[in-house]
């Protein structure tokens, strides 16, 4: 067990939104995981799919290894294609992102992972980092250079995702593993809220917010203000008793699991 486990507060929401009878969002929040999963597929099944995928990664030992954390959502995927194939009439599969304490050379890490469009944000020393990528037809385009910010706000294929868990695909997460940093705030979410909330209303709440809570039910109260168009889900997590060493920003994905799928 790592030499210095760090202190964790830990808040989170969910609601089905103003729009939706169902939500067919999953969260879990208890450590080693934390993790938001949005379920697609419509009633009894993207709802099935996100709790599948959840409470697999619930499952987890503390302070799993990443081989660990890539075997349950190799399981999870499992799950869900096997409940569409007992129904070929439904399609169902799930959004996953978020966090997992890990260790390495004794010490506490974050494994970030990432399939589809929800996030994960990191804010330290004020300052917001998404550290996920979304899996996302209209990110494949401006990275591509034929969308720019603000036309991307009224593409109309904008909710089309790429990759996800489930679904009868194989695609694989994206890994990153970060150090644990004393002070550091961080955001896991589903599109809900960045689909209502800009980046910047979101930086605004993450970085004056003073506890975990405050934050969390800020961005939930935002997204429904702003018109809780889907279902809306927030993890918030603020970190301290870690080294207060500094640690690099910038992410990596993970290298050892080149090849493998999911």
């Amino acid at each position: 067990m790592t030499s210095n486990p760090p202190t964790l507060t830990v808040a989170h929401g969910s609601s089905a939104g103003q729009k939706r009878a169902l939500n067919e969002d999953a969260v879990l929040a208890r450590s080693p995981v934390f993790v938001v999963a949005d379920g697609m597929g419509g009633h009894d099944a993207g709802d099935r799919a996100s709790a599948i995928a959840v409470a697999k990664m619930s499952q987890l030992p503390d302070y799993p290894s990443v081989e660990e954390v890539h075997e349950a959502l190799t399981s999870a995927r499992i799950e869900i294609d096997e409940l569409v194939a007992r129904d070929i009439t439904r399609s169902a599969g799930t959004t996953i992102s978020g966090l997992v304490l890990v260790e390495q050379a004794d010490q506490p890490y974050w494994l970030v992972l990432n399939l589809g469009d929800s996030r994960t944000y990191r804010v330290t020393n004020g300052v917001v980092h998404q550290i996920s990528v979304d899996h996302s037809e209209v990110q494949e385009l401006i990275e591509a250079g034929d969308l720019d910010a603000e036309s991307a706000l009224a593409y109309d294929r904008r909710h089309v995702v790429t990759r996800v868990l489930g679904a009868r695909t194989v695609e694989r997460p994206d890994y990153w593993l970060i150090p644990v940093h004393n002070g550091e705030r961080w955001l896991v979410c589903s599109d809900g809220l960045t689909e209502e909330v800009s980046d910047e209303f979101i930086t605004e709440i993450l970085t004056s917010s003073p506890t975990a809570h405050d934050a969390a039910n800020a961005l939930v109260d935002s997204a429904l203000t702003a018109g809780g168009h889907d279902n809306i889900s927030v993890i918030v997590i603020d970190v301290a008793g870690a080294d207060d060493d500094e640690v690099t920003i910038g992410s990596v994905l993970w290298p050892d699991l080149s090849g493998i799928e999911v």
